[in-house]
C-alpha cells in the first residue's frame, strides 16, 4: 500500500495490480466503505487480462485522511439548502473528491484512466467523465446514479441507521454491526457466508472506519442534488450495471442513469444488491472486460488518428509560412 498527499493536504491510500505501463483502470468506491471492498480476485482477473488497476480509499474512510476536524454536519440542513438552491456550507463536494481521483492520476503519471465507481464512487466517476472528458477512458457505473435519494425516501432512513456507531463502540460490536449491515443491502442471488462477512467486517475495523466519515460523505450526496443534466455531457463509453434487488438505489435509478448518458448501455443483474460478492465476480469480470477492451481499442484508434494527423498540420502549417507564400499571404 502506497500513499500520497494532494495539494489540498488530503493523504490518500492506494494499492495497485498489474504492470504501470498497462491501459490504467482506477476502482472508485461508495460510502463509507474502503477500497478492500473492491474483491482481490476481481483486480486479479483484471490485471491478468492487460489492465493496470488501482484501488485507494476516499477521503474519511481506511488509511486516507479522517477530516475529523468538521465534525457531524447536518443532514437535514444540506437538504433544505439543495432545495432552496442555496450554497450548502459542508466539508467537502463530490466534486472535492473527484479531484482526488484527478491528483491520484497525477501522482501515477497516468494521462488518462478508465473509471469504474461503485454507488458513491460512480457519481464521482461520472462526474469527471462530464468534465475531465480526456483524461477518461470509459466509465463503468454500478449501483449508482444521477442524483441524490429525496430525503422523506425510507431507503435514506437506512442509511442513517447505518451511520449510527454502534453502543458500546468495541471491535466484536462493530464487526457485528457491519455484517448486519452487509446482510441487508446484500444481494439475493448471491449471499456471502458467515466467513466472507466477517472477513469484510474485520477488514474495514482494522484499517480505520469511520462512522462521521460515513456521515460526511452522505452529505456530500445530498449537496450534489440533481445531476441528470451533467450525464448528457458525458460521451466516452459508458456501461451502467445494476442490481434488480438493490435495497438502497432501485434499478429504476440505474435505468434512468443510462437513459441520461449518450450511447450508454444498460446491464441489469438478476438477484444483484448493492454489494460486490464474490460469487458475483465471474460476472462482473466478464462484463467489464467486454465494455473496457472495446472502450481502449477505441481510445487507441482515436488516439493513432490524432498522432497522424499532427505531422500533416505541422506540414501544412509550415508551409503556409514558405518563403514563396509569405508574399501571398502578407
Amino acid at each position: 500500500m502506497k500513499h500520497f498527499v494532494t495539494s489540498d493536504g488530503i493523504e490518500l491510500a492506494y494499492e495497485t495490480f498489474g504492470q504501470r505501463q498497462h491501459p490504467c483502470v482506477i476502482l472508485i468506491m461508495g460510502l463509507g466503505a474502503q477500497m478492500r471492498v473492491w474483491p482481490d480476485s476481481l483486480c486479479q482477473l483484471l490485471s491478468n487480462k492487460g489492465y493496470f488497476v488501482v484501488r485507494f480509499d476516499n477521503r474519511d474512510v481506511g488509511h486516507s485522511s479522517h477530516l475529523k476536524q468538521h465534525g457531524s454536519p447536518s443532514l437535514l440542513k444540506a437538504w433544505v439548502q439543495q432545495k432552496m438552491q442555496r450554497k450548502a456550507q459542508i466539508p467537502y463536494t463530490l466534486k472535492d473528491m473527484s479531484r482526488d481521483v484527478v491528483a491520484l492520476m497525477d501522482t501515477l503519471e497516468t494521462d488518462s484512466a478508465h473509471l469504474v465507481g461503485a454507488s458513491m464512487g460512480g457519481m464521482i466517476a461520472q462526474i469527471l467523465a462530464a468534465k475531465k472528458r480526456k483524461r477518461v477512458r470509459s466509465l463503468t457505473s454500478i449501483m449508482s446514479a444521477g442524483r441524490a435519494p429525496g430525503l422523506p425516501d425510507p431507503k435514506l432512513k437506512v442509511l442513517l441507521q447505518l451511520a449510527k456507531r454502534p453502543t458500546p463502540f468495541n471491535r466484536e460490536a462493530s464487526i457485528r454491526y457491519t455484517m448486519r449491515m452487509n446482510r441487508l443491502i446484500g444481494s439475493p442471488a448471491y449471499p456471502m457466508d458467515e466467513m466472507e462477512l466477517r472477513q469484510l467486517a474485520e477488514t474495514s475495523f482494522d484499517r480505520a472506519g469511520s462512522p462521521c466519515g460515513f456521515k460526511r460523505q452522505l452529505v456530500a450526496i445530498t449537496a450534489a442534488g440533481d445531476r441528470r443534466h451533467l450525464l448528457k455531457k458525458i460521451k466516452t463509453p459508458t456501461l451502467v450495471i445494476h442490481g434488480s434487488d438493490d435495497p438502497l438505489i432501485p434499478a429504476r435509478l440505474g435505468q434512468d442513469t443510462a437513459r441520461s448518458i449518450r450511447k450508454a448501455k444498460l446491464k441489469i443483474i438478476p438477484g444483484m444488491g448493492h454489494d460486490l460478492p464474490p460469487a458475483l465476480v465471474p460476472k462482473l469480470g466478464k462484463l467489464l472486460l467486454k465494455h473496457l477492451n472495446k472502450a481502449e481499442k477505441k481510445w487507441q484508434k482515436r488516439t493513432q488518428k490524432r498522432l497522424t494527423e499532427q505531422p500533416q498540420q505541422h506540414a501544412a502549417a509550415n508551409d503556409k509560412l514558405a518563403p514563396g507564400n509569405i508574399h501571398q499571404l502578407s
